[in-house]
């Protein structure tokens, strides 16, 4: 069996839910305390064992490309100043070897994962959406790789969530269940009502190549997009999917409050931001003569 090498990264999306912020700046270049989300993503793969990525970008994408490149004047800068602390934190994005790729027009995941089909050839390959960053000691990704190589099987990883959120997630139909591992009935795109269950689908995938052949078909799903949720279904009945629900902590980044919590939470585990973020916390809270309730 071969093992999970690469990894697809969509990031073409238009980042609607953050204008106007993302009008020229992409989603996910948008910081978490003095990171972008993208590069906590690059690195959980990086901490996982792949060796190679490519990210699937859009139009005004460019900035990602210049994140992981190397700044040259900056770091010149840096060095004439003597700030090396900061110079290493400049230059660790550069020390990843990324690949990329334009989806040129929106045509939902299914079809930004499809654009990286010859990049990943005949291989079983990850996939990690920017909209969720997951805080564990084992990398989640490299959770999930562990149990392909025990079954053989494409799988997908899976948080519950609360059912009257069920509606934004691709939903499983559990058939059984061995620990953390699901097999699945069906897995359903963001269902409007009956949810089969609320074990959602959340931004981690490890796929067998054979994905292609149905997102090959462009098939249009919920939304009006072609919807990886769907390709894997296809994919379930002839081959069967795994779901693994995942151990960590998942941020949800991909909307705002969750993004603005995200903030918060990280700046209050950060030791050096700890205590002034709390004294600024509660400054706000009385300025504002509101408290927690």
């Amino acid at each position: 069996m071969k093992k999970v090498r690469k990894a697809v990264i969509p990031a073409a999306g238009l980042g609607t839910r953050f204008l106007p912020a993302t009008k020229a700046l992409p989603k996910e270049m948008l910081p978490i305390v003095n990171k972008p989300t993208i590069q906590y993503i690059v690195e959980e793969a990086v901490k996982a064992g792949i060796e190679d990525i490519i990210i699937v970008t859009g139009k005004g994408k460019r900035a990602i490309e210049d994140h992981f490149d190397i700044a040259y004047e900056l770091e010149q800068n840096l060095i004439q100043k003597k700030k090396f602390d900061l110079l290493e934190k400049v230059r660790e994005p550069s020390k990843i070897d990324i690949h990329y790729i334009r989806q040129k027009s929106p045509k939902g995941l299914g079809h930004a994962v499809w654009c990286a089909r010859k990049f990943i050839g005949d291989e079983p390959f990850a996939v990690l959406l920017g909209d969720d960053i997951v805080q564990a000691e084992k990398p989640c990704i490299q959770q999930m790789a562990e149990q392909y190589e025990k079954t053989g099987h494409s799988v997908i990883g899976i948080k519950e969530v609360p059912y009257s959120e069920t509606y934004r997630y691709g939903i499983i139909d559990p058939e059984s269940q061995e620990g953390r591992l699901f097999h699945v009935k069906k897995f359903v795109e963001k269902p409007e009502s009956n949810p089969p269950s609320n074990m959602a689908i959340i931004g981690r995938y490890i796929l067998t190549p054979e994905i292609f052949d149905f997102l090959e078909k462009k098939e249009i799903g919920a939304g009006g997009e072609i919807q990886l949720t769907d390709a894997i279904q296809k994919l379930n009945e002839l081959q069967g999917v795994d779901a693994y629900q995942f151990e960590g902590k998942r941020f949800d980044v991909g909307q705002v409050l969750g993004f603005v919590l995200t903030n918060i939470e990280m700046a209050l585990q950060n030791e050096d931001l700890r205590d002034d973020v709390l004294e600024g916390i509660e400054k706000i809270l009385h300025e504002n003569k509101l408290s927690l309730k």
